[in-house]
């Protein structure tokens, strides 16, 4: 499999933005279940304004999330762009037999979510200089896990239908997967983790123009009970490096939950396939 994911800068550390891009770029191979072998670097760099080494600091970073997650870094490309960006084309491998797959949900799985949500609030709040240092830390921490636990723990509870929450937010992600699986779902609000100080922020209006979209376009699926607008926005939040979501079956996934928090992940089961159906939301 081969995957590619560039993104500008969401932190003022030069290495931490590095090894959240190169662990962002990994994601979509996980979320297949899948190990990554190597990858290629990506940089758009301002010469003019940016030091070498400025970036010498995110290819560290880049080879910190290699070295955890055993790929190699085995060359790449570099251009002159007015505006940096820095992200990796990686190439994985998967077992084909138990390999995840966004449009393999069925009636009556749990929903697993290996991450919080919050990540494109509290981006915004860096931009505006209004973050608070630990909720950056926080996100930081996040963003630099890599889903490999989280993949090995779906495949080994037998889980078919999984992705990875990046752009489109956890509601949107959500709906692709239910049209795909054809499937409806129940989506438990008040169980899905969010980064601390998140909340905060949003009431602040720390609020990225992505996930305002996201939540007009998931909302065509969306039946939302009692839940609020601020609530429903942080469902849609754009995420950089999110977690995986998957459902698994037969009653596992409090043991799939209790595993990945014994490994330091805040994991939730946030909802369930209710019935095969057309893609359809019900958000209590």
């Amino acid at each position: 499999m081969a995957t590619v994911d560039v993104i500008t800068p969401l932190v003022d550390d030069a290495r931490s933005w590095g090894r959240i891009a190169a662990t962002n770029a990994a994601s979509d191979v996980y979320a297949m279940g899948g190990r990554p072998l190597f990858a290629l670097n990506i940089v758009g760099w301002n010469r003019d304004e940016l030091s070498l080494d400025l970036l010498s600091e995110v290819l560290a970073g880049a080879d910190a999330a290699a070295a955890a997650g055993g790929w190699i870094t085995a060359g790449g490309h570099t251009i002159d762009d007015p505006e940096p960006k820095f992200g990796c084309a990686v190439i994985g491998e998967v077992d084909v037999d138990r390999m995840l797959r966004a449009d393999a949900l069925g009636p009556g799985d749990e929903l697993v979510l290996s991450k919080p949500v919050g990540i494109g609030i509290v981006s915004t709040a860096i931009k505006r200089g209004v973050a608070p240092q630990d909720v950056v830390e926080a996100a930081i921490t996040s963003m630099t896990r890599l889903n490999v636990d989280a993949a090995q723990a779906a495949v080994t509870a037998g889980a078919t239908g999984a992705t990875d929450v990046t752009g489109f937010g956890l509601l949107g992600h959500l709906r692709r997967m239910a049209e795909a699986s054809g499937v409806d779902v129940v989506l438990d609000a008040g169980a899905v983790p969010v980064l601390p100080g998140v909340r905060d922020l949003l009431v602040a209006g720390m609020v990225p123009g992505g996930s305002r979209r996201n939540l007009s376009w998931a909302a065509e699926r969306v039946e939302a009970e009692d839940v609020d607008d601020d609530t429903l926005l942080l469902l849609a939040d754009a995420q950089t490096s999110g977690g995986l979501l998957f459902g698994v079956g037969d009653g596992a996934a409090a043991g799939v939950v209790d595993g990945l928090r014994a490994s330091g992940h805040t994991a939730a089961v946030v909802g369930r396939v209710a019935r095969h159906g057309e893609g359809r939301i019900r958000v209590t």
